[in-house]
């Protein structure tokens, strides 16, 4: 296990309904994260996975706001993965969430660990910087949760659009400056794509894209309402103090 995971915290989400044991250092769960979990509509029911799932912050999320959901956590890192399997357990999960150990970039590892067209729903907050973009972290799991190492983007959505079954959705969040990247990502194998830009205050520029897409559909691209996170003072916004809360859900598609 690396250095990054010999010191861990233990923080509480969701209105402390969800407890996360993290590394100290490193990338820790965020408003990503939690924007992502919250498009999950309550009454889903079916099997989700969470691609690149670090600690587990997405998929567990999911799997307290939508009771009757199946939810695999996918992660290669073997730090991330053993407090993933941890916060299963913390949670009390163990019947509905489970983990598995796969290369997202691998097609071997992904058919092997038993992915391929086996989820209704996929999550996923990929790395958000292709290698030699930016500086690299000294630390290897804040490298690993912000440089894609070893793939592209278009790696990334392809291997989203193998673990999931015809028919079915993937809900990405993405850097805003990376939408047309991820669009060209999608093309040929996502339609009926949703795009909510994620707005930090109101007249201000998009930080985040939301985007759902089903795979295998033709239908076109439509452009939601945004979500902003901040009132101008800097407090949330009501929507985002709800969905910290684990109130409020971020509709996209489904």
């Amino acid at each position: 296990m690396t250095d990054a995971f010999a010191d861990i915290v233990e923080d509480r989400v969701l209105g402390e309904r969800l407890r996360l044991l993290q590394p100290r250092r490193g990338h820790r769960a965020g408003t990503d994260a939690l924007l992502l979990a919250a498009t999950v509509p309550e009454a889903f029911r079916g099997h989700a996975a969470d691609l690149g799932a670090g600690v587990g912050t997405v998929g567990l999320a999911a799997a307290v706001l939508a009771p009757s959901v199946r939810v695999t956590l996918v992660e290669r890192d073997a730090g991330a993965l053993d407090l993933a399997r941890r916060n299963i357990a913390l949670n009390r999960l163990e019947e509905r969430v489970s983990a598995a150990g796969a290369d997202l970039f691998s097609a071997a590892g992904r058919r092997d660990a038993g992915l391929r067209e086996s989820a209704g729903l996929v999550l996923t907050n990929p790395p958000f910087h292709a290698e030699g973009q930016v500086r690299r972290s000294p630390e290897a799991a804040r490298r690993a949760a912000h440089i894609l190492d070893g793939g592209t983007l278009d790696d990334w959505m392809r291997a989203c659009a193998d673990v999931l079954e015809p028919g079915g959705v993937v809900v990405v969040i993405h850097r805003a400056d990376a939408l047309a990247d991820l669009l060209a990502a999608g093309e040929g194998r996502f339609g009926a794509l949703n795009v909510r830009p994620v707005h930090p205050r109101a007249g201000e520029a998009a930080v985040r894209v939301l985007v759902a897409g089903v795979k295998g559909s033709r239908a076109p691209l439509r452009l939601l309402p945004p979500v902003v996170l901040h009132e101008a003072d800097g407090r949330f916004s009501p929507l985002l103090e709800a969905v910290n809360r684990g109130e409020a859900r971020i509709a996209l598609t489904l």
